[in-house]
C-alpha cells in the first residue's frame, strides 16, 4: 500500500454525500459512531436504488429492453466488485443477501469435501459468521474443529498457537480481516502463507475491513472472501469472492434449472438487483473519493488512493480518541493502545466504564446525540475470553466522514460522568 499525500482529507466534501449525516438530537448534528453494524450512505447509492426501480426494474436474462439494461448493469457491479477486491475475475464475485448467508451456504458445498479426521481452523477473535457456519460444516463432515485463542492484554490472535494448530490434516482456516469488535487487523497474507504450506485453503472474513483498508485477494493469497456493502457505505448486500477453480469444481446447492457457469451458479434465486445498483454506486464513490488525491480514472488506482488516505486520516482520528479515553480513569480500552501500533488497528475502539453497564452507558450517549452499539457485536467468542458475557461492551467506530470535532463531543460527554 502506498504512502497518504500530504494534502488535507476532504472530510466535508465527503460529509456532504451522505444525507443521514444532517440529522440532528435536540438542535446538535447526530455523531453517528454506529458505523460497525453499518454505515450511512452517499446520495449517489439512495439515487441508484430509486433509478433502478424506475427504470430498470426487471429479472435476470430477458430479451427485453429494461431485463437487458439491468444485465448490463449487474455485469457492471461484478466489474466493480472486482475492482474492489484486487482481482482480474469479476465472474467470480457473487452477490447474496449477507455475509452470513454466503457463509453458511458456501459452508454446505466445502464440508462435502472434508472427511472424519480432517481439521478447521476458527478463532475467539472472530465475527460469528465466520465461526458458526464452519463448526457447523465440520460436525455434519465429522471434521474437528481446532479454536485459535488471543492475548488478552491486546485483544491480538495468539500466531504461534495459529502455526501450532496447523497440520497437514487442517482443511480450512477461517479468519477476519479486522475484528469487528475491538478493531485488531490481523496478518492475513502471513497466516495464507502458512495454511498453504499445510495443504489447507483460507476463507477471509473482510466485512469489517473493507470500509477501513484495501481489500487485495491476488496478493494476501486467500482462497475465498466475503464482505458486505451495508459496512462500506451501500446498502444490505453480501459479497462472496472465491477462487475460479474451486468455485467451478465445487458442487453448489442450487435448483436444477440455474446455470453451472459462473457466478450464476452460486447466486441462488433471483437477486436483490436494486440493491446490486447501489453498491455499484457505493463503489463509484469510494474512486471518486480516490480521484480528489489525483487517483486516475481506473478504477483500481482510484480506490487505493481512497482507502490509503482513509486510513491515514482515520488512525489521526484514532490517535485523538484513544489518547481521550485514556485520560479518563472509568474507561477501559480493550486492545491496541499503543500509538506506535495504530497501524495494526482500525479505529473501532471498544470500552467499558468502571460504574455504568454498556447499555447504561449507551443510553447515556444517546441521549446526547452519540449513537454507538454495546453488547457483543456477535463476536462471542471474544466477548466470553475477556469474561465480558453477558453486558458485553460499548463500541465506538468511527468512519471517514466521522471528524475531530465529533471525537472531541464525545470525549466531552464522557467526561460529564465524573
Amino acid at each position: 500500500m502506498s504512502v497518504a499525500s500530504t494534502k488535507a482529507f476532504p472530510v466535508a466534501w465527503c460529509r456532504q454525500q451522505f444525507p443521514a449525516l444532517a440529522r440532528q438530537v435536540d438542535g446538535l448534528e447526530a455523531v453517528y459512531l454506529d458505523g460497525p453494524a453499518g454505515s450511512q450512505v452517499p446520495r449517489r447509492v439512495i439515487d441508484a436504488i430509486g433509478r433502478y426501480l424506475i427504470e430498470t426494474n426487471a429479472n435476470h436474462g430477458g430479451r427485453f429492453i429494461t431485463s437487458r439494461d439491468s444485465d448490463a448493469m449487474l455485469e457492471m457491479a461484478h466489474q466493480a466488485v472486482a475492482d474492489l477486491l484486487g482481482t482480474t475475475s469479476p465472474e467470480c464475485t457473487v452477490f447474496g443477501a449477507n455475509m452470513t448467508s454466503l457463509a453458511l451456504a458456501f459452508s454446505r458445498s466445502l464440508a462435502r469435501t472434508w472427511k472424519p479426521g480432517d481439521e478447521v481452523i476458527v478463532t475467539r477473535l472472530d465475527h460469528d459468521a465466520n465461526v458458526s457456519p464452519w463448526v457447523l460444516a465440520a460436525r455434519d463432515a465429522g471434521a474437528t474443529v481446532r479454536f485459535v485463542g488471543i492475548h488478552i492484554e491486546d485483544c491480538t490472535l495468539d500466531l504461534e498457537q495459529m502455526r501450532q494448530a496447523l497440520s497437514p490434516r487442517t482443511r480450512l482456516v477461517a479468519v477476519g480481516c479486522a475484528s469487528n469488535s475491538v478493531g485488531t487487523i490481523n496478518p492475513v497474507a502471513k497466516i495464507c502463507a502458512w495454511a498453504h504450506e499445510a495443504g489447507a485453503e483460507v476463507f477471509l472474513d473482510a466485512v469489517h475491513y473493507a470500509p477501513h483498508g484495501l481489500l487485495d485477494v491476488d496478493s494476501w493469497g486467500c482462497d475465498y472472501l466475503a464482505c458486505s456493502a451495508y459496512k462500506f457505505f451501500g446498502p444490505h448486500v453480501g459479497i462472496l469472492w472465491g477462487r475460479r477453480e474451486r468455485l467451478e469444481r465445487l458442487a453448489a446447492y442450487k435448483v436444477r434449472p440455474a446455470a453451472d457457469t459462473l457466478p450464476d451458479k452460486w447466486m441462488t434465486g433471483t437477486q436483490n438487483h436494486e440493491g446490486i445498483a447501489g453498491v455499484l454506486a457505493a463503489i463509484e464513490y469510494l474512486a471518486d473519493l480516490g480521484r480528489q488525491f489525483g487517483g486516475g480514472d481506473e478504477r483500481r488506482g482510484a480506490i487505493v488512493t481512497a482507502l490509503n488516505e482513509i486510513g491515514a486520516y482515520e488512525q489521526q482520528l484514532c490517535r485523538e480518541l484513544i489518547a481521550g479515553l485514556e485520560e479518563l480513569d472509568e474507561v477501559r480500552v480493550w486492545g491496541i493502545t499503543d500509538p506506535a501500533r495504530l497501524a495494526e488497528r482500525v479505529p473501532t475502539i471498544a470500552i467499558t466504564h468502571r460504574k455504568l453497564p454498556p447499555v447504561a452507558l449507551a443510553e447515556y450517549l444517546a441521549s446526547r446525540g452519540i449513537f454507538a452499539w454495546h453488547g457483543n457485536f456477535y463476536a462471542l467468542e471474544l466477548s466470553e475470553t475477556l469474561g465480558l458475557e453477558p453486558t458485553g461492551l460499548v463500541r465506538l467506530g468511527l468512519l471517514h466522514y466521522n471528524t475531530s470535532s465529533e471525537v472531541a463531543r464525545l470525549l466531552a460527554v464522557l467526561k460529564e460522568l465524573r
